[in-house]
């Protein structure tokens, strides 16, 4: 499955990486081939008695803008469009970027103006932005009776275990009462999933993560169905002062579109990894991701596997293990995600795994380039005590089971 291309002046044959690349092809500035940074807050204001070059150059791409002319950054500038152009194109929807992840989430209650929300678990940030949105909006299961007026908040792949939730069916279960849904695909962006064509009204992505996928940028993006709540959307984004900065949406339409390989030094020498651009960099991690989960998978209820000691691990999460009556290829059509959970036979081991890795930062996030471990019971006291979560970046997979191998044999070898 693929995105349905949104309005774009891409060639109408152009697939997903081509896309990627040359979506916003038509706002390239002057005989430019890479995106300038365009830092400037305010803009001239139109000369009331005749265009003048600015205006004249504004009108010119009247069509490929939301706004004919750019007055103040806090409404519009140049760099989040254009990000915005590239994110709609890949996403199959329209896209609004927004300064983070939790202010998306807000922005999208807002545009649901949900009377109850259906909700289980995952990221424990989005509960803030409902109770935030109205303190006592009553919150109920996903699998429980929805009507009319009904928000179902669906987090898949989930964090942090990295299992994936049916998509179609909750779309289908939530419109048959005149409920909506809203997916947060934070783990699995495209080319790993497209929540629109499965259903979604609205899918979040934390660009802090997979989108960026560098570890050096802050934001969240909204995909919507139609223009009509895009025009919804900006005066709130402008309104609660959530517009994604200049430098972000730059360093975001870096991670999105260009293409480049550049030499990485590891524990054990020097490899290719590849950076820059979202479908290489997703498709590795999602590979790497899935051999890593098999070969943990084979220590796991205890077992010593391949140097991994016994009783060590007691089970592995991951959409890759997972057994569903439905078909989790279809929606996961790019690949699984890069993020997955290992439930360790104790707290003291899994509180420690982290910062006995050499390769693995111990930090939260996921996503990047860099891979992460982080005892997830140190931000979400509902989490097992045991469980450690992995973010797979693109360091070379022999090195990170090595590195796995190594700590937990410290831990556990008696």
């Amino acid at each position: 499955m693929t995105a349905t291309a949104a309005p774009t002046s891409v060639a109408s044959f152009a697939s997903f990486a081509s896309r990627a690349i040359h979506a916003d092809d038509s706002l390239c500035a002057g005989r430019d081939v890479a995106p300038a940074l365009n830092v400037t807050t305010t803009f001239f204001q139109p000369d009331p008695d005749g265009l003048d070059d600015n205006d004249a150059d504004a009108n010119a791409n009247a069509n490929h803008h939301r706004l004919k002319q750019h007055l103040y950054s806090r409404v519009s500038q140049a760099t989040p469009e254009r990000v915005e152009m590239v994110l709609s194109a890949l996403c199959g929807g329209h896209a609004v970027t927004y300064s983070s992840g939790q202010g998306a989430a807000y922005a999208a209650t807002m545009l649901l103006s949900p009377k109850r929300v259906a909700i289980r678990r995952g990221f424990n940030g989005i509960r803030r932005a409902f109770t935030l949105y109205k303190p006592d909006i009553p919150i109920i299961d996903i699998d429980d009776e929805l009507a009319e007026g009904d928000l179902v908040w669906l987090e898949t792949p989930l964090n942090p275990t990295g299992e994936v939730l049916d998509i179609t069916s909750y779309a289908a279960r939530a419109h048959s009462v005149g409920a909506k849904l809203a997916v947060d695909g934070t783990f699995a962006p495209p080319p790993l999933s497209f929540p629109i064509d499965l259903g979604a009204d609205v899918v979040l992505y934390s660009a802090t993560k997979c989108l960026g996928g560098h570890s050096d940028l802050l934001g969240g993006v909204l995909v919507v169905r139609t223009p009509e709540d895009v025009e919804k959307l900006l005066p709130l984004r402008t309104c609660l002062g959530l517009m994604m900065g200049s430098m972000e949406s730059w360093l975001l339409l870096r991670s999105l579109r260009y293409y480049n390989f550049v030499q990485c030094n590891v524990a054990r020498g020097k490899h290719l990894a590849t950076c820059r651009t979202l479908k290489i960099r997703m498709e590795q991690q999602s590979k790497s991701t899935v051999e890593l989960v098999q070969w943990l998978n084979g220590a796991s209820n205890g077992k010593a596997f391949d140097g991994i000691p016994a009783n060590a691990i007691r089970s592995v999460h991951h959409s890759s293990l997972q057994v569903a009556d439905w078909d989790i290829a279809r929606q996961m059509a790019g690949g699984h995600g890069t993020t997955f959970a290992v439930i360790l036979e104790t707290r003291y081991a899994a509180e420690r795994l982290a910062h006995r890795l050499q390769l693995f930062y111990a930090a939260t996030s996921l996503g990047g380039v860099e891979s992460l471990a982080e005892w997830r019971h140190f931000w979400d006291k509902n989490v097992d005590d045991r469980l450690v979560r992995l973010s797979i970046g693109l360091e070379d997979v022999c090195d990170l089971k090595e590195d796995l191998r190594q700590a937990l044999q410290g831990l556990f070898s008696t």
